[in-house]
């Protein structure tokens, strides 16, 4: 990899790549001023995110070089955490990989999203035995609190640098990943806007409820918000804070049905009060009255749709991040690496209760190709 780390270097100098730091924005959005981070419109060149989407969205086509021995991969992530995100990353890209057929042996670093300290004793261990590795995998404990940890990786060069679980490149950042890779809120807020509009028309009321205030629930709820509004004259009659627990949920849809029955639409900032909402409405009977969605897609609201109690949720497919991985891995080997975002995004689709259930489970399958339906044995 060092070879081809020198020819990237030559790349970015020339312009060609958005990977050198100083060619970054290659445009500004709004809001860049007021932020420590770019959003990735504004470092993709036009065109790369939609062809590596693409790519991973079909059928796995195999890697056209030859290999004298197995790429070694090393990855530092809290996989040690309940969260399956990172182990069904970890099948996707490890089954895509034997898909694409290329050989590789990993290393993994676990640890809990908590345990900042011990990351970066592994993030100084990898850096230590750079030689030993090609690519490096980071899933950081906090984005800001691993800054400087990313900063060193990706200014390694022993090996490439890539990022699971962000899709904000730091604007301090001395050394960029090669890649970002990630399902973006901001993303599957338009997708939902779009699809809402569509379907229920225009100026319609709705209530929330909203997460924890943060760059995640702004995306998740504030930009949809935002979009509903502007392009369909939507009114909010309520927002609460259900803080991502089942039982805000819960909490937010009783006062709404309550308080606001105005509003006809119920939207929730994750599975978890989804759930909540769908329980507070069958308890009184009311979850064929109000139009409620969900967020991510996960197999509880997937369920709840076929029994009718949830209406539509943006959908990840979760396999993505993984398969996106192993499709960079092999774009790298084949010295396409300028053919790559900065920051790839996964996929995200509309899941909803016109869907038949052959629809709903082609949908779950896409998702998780690589990882399998249903809970992780782990």
């Amino acid at each position: 990899m060092k070879l081809l780390k020198s020819t990237l270097c030559i790349l970015m100098l020339t312009g060609t790549s958005a990977l050198a730091q100083g060619n970054l924005p290659l445009k500004e959005m709004p809001g860049h001023a007021d932020r420590d981070y770019w959003v990735p419109g504004e470092v993709n060149a036009e065109g790369k995110l939609e062809a590596l989407q693409a790519v991973v969205g079909g059928e796995g086509v195999a890697f056209s070089g030859t290999q004298d021995k197995p790429v070694e991969i090393a990855l530092i992530y809290p996989s040690a955490d309940t969260s399956d995100f990172w182990a069904r990353n970890y099948l996707a890209m490890t089954k895509r990989l034997d898909e694409l057929g290329i050989k590789y042996n990993t290393t993994e670093f676990a640890s809990r999203q908590i345990e900042h300290s011990l990351q970066s004793t592994y993030a100084n261990q990898v850096l230590q035995d750079g030689d030993i590795y090609d690519y490096v995998i980071f899933g950081p404990s906090e984005l800001a609190i691993q800054a400087d940890n990313i900063d060193k990786l990706a200014g390694n060069d022993d090996f490439t640098t890539y990022v699971w679980a962000f899709h904000t490149p730091l604007k301090d950042l001395k050394n960029q990943p090669d890649v970002w890779f990630d399902f973006s809120s901001a993303a599957g807020a338009l997708v939902m806007c779009d699809y809402m509009l569509e379907r229920l028309g225009n100026g319609i009321t709705m209530a929330m409820n909203r997460g924890i205030p943060g760059i995640t629930d702004n995306q998740r709820s504030g930009d949809f918000k935002d979009c509903v509004m502007e392009k369909g004259d939507w009114k909010v009659a309520y927002e609460h804070y259900g803080e991502y627990q089942r039982e805000g949920g819960y909490e937010g849809t009783s006062l709404i049905l309550q308080a606001y029955p105005e509003a006809t639409i119920i939207h929730n900032a994750n599975t978890a009060m989804a759930m909540g909402s769908v329980e507070a409405q069958v308890a009184v009977g009311k979850e064929k009255e109000v139009f409620s969605t969900g967020w991510g897609g996960t197999g509880l609201e997937l369920d709840a749709i076929r029994r009718g109690e949830l209406d539509a949720t943006p959908m990840r497919m979760g396999d993505d991040v993984g398969a996106a991985t192993a499709e960079a891995i092999k774009a790298d080997l084949e010295n396409r690496a300028d053919e790559l975002p900065l920051v790839f995004l996964g996929r995200i689709t509309v899941a909803h209760d016109q869907m038949s259930a052959e629809e709903l489970d082609a949908l779950q399958t896409e998702a998780f190709r690589f990882s399998g339906v249903g809970a992780l044995e782990r």
